[in-house]
């Protein structure tokens, strides 16, 4: 089976990622376990990590020529945001917004 592609992405913290595909579900990707390896060390900053953009296409989400994450990776292990985690996470916008 091939990975849905990527529809949208937001950093939802300093470390985790909420990511949007084509099937429509939601997953959330913590970057936690990335950070051993220093090809990813720059994401620790919080401003870098939340630079990131969705490749064209859906097929990544790209930080710089060095750093990327593909929609595999992403959609394999992510784990699919429940409703009331996207419920959650919809007011707190609404909280931060009013």
């Amino acid at each position: 089976m091939k990975p849905e592609r990527i529809v949208s992405a937001k950093a939802i913290d300093d470390n985790t990622l909420m990511v949007k595909f084509t099937n429509l579900e939601i997953r959330k990707y913590d970057i936690s376990k990335l950070l051993d390896n220093p090809m990813f060390a720059p994401l620790c900053n919080p401003a870098f990590f939340r630079s990131f953009r969705v490749e064209p296409g859906g097929f990544g989400l790209v930080w710089n020529e060095d750093i990327d994450l593909s929609e595999y990776e992403l959609w394999q292990n992510g784990i699919c945001l429940t409703d009331e985690e996207i419920e959650r996470y919809i007011e707190s916008i609404h909280r931060v917004a009013h």
